[in-house]
């Protein structure tokens, strides 16, 4: 299991999703160009010393990830608001990777169209979304459960 986000905006909500692989020992993926340096300090904030911890690979371009996946044979699963299936329906498998598109854009078509799924995160009626970290929280969290590839029952507690 691993989680791609697709040239992030918000430099604290990506320090976030990153301190979360690390917690879960899942790989990152960052899909270039990044709307803020690594550098930034709201990005070191949010991902504190969790940063050294986690597993991620930058991707110069869609282009490359995607070429990168396909030799990976991993399947695509995009969370995105137009999305025809609740995530919690949908059927995970070890090799997934989970992609978020940008906070402000979401994903263009024509990353949209290369998913293997397009997944939904059902919401109350009337609001736009989920912040990208808590979308991600959920839909790790339940691909874990279902795979059972989580840390496991000796892991320290939250």
């Amino acid at each position: 299991m691993q989680i791609a986000l697709f040239q992030p905006d918000i430099p604290q909500n990506t320090g976030t999703i990153l301190r979360l692989c690390a917690c879960m020992d899942v790989a990152a993926h960052i899909i270039e160009p990044a709307g803020f340096p690594v550098s930034d300090r709201h990005f070191r904030r949010s991902g504190m010393d969790y940063l050294d911890q986690v597993n991620v690979t930058r991707h110069d371009s869609w282009s490359k990830f995607d070429q990168w996946r396909n030799e990976r044979r991993c399947r695509l699963i995009l969370f995105t608001t137009r999305g025809a299936n609740s995530y919690l329906d949908y059927h995970y498998g070890l090799n997934d990777i989970l992609l978020f598109g940008r906070e402000s854009a979401g994903v263009p078509d024509e990353v949209a169209a290369a998913a293997d799924a397009r997944l939904v995160i059902p919401i109350k009626p009337g609001l736009r979304s989920l912040n990208v970290a808590m979308a991600a929280a959920m839909a790790l969290g339940e691909a874990l459960r279902q795979t059972g590839s989580g840390i496991g029952p000796r892991a320290q507690a939250l």
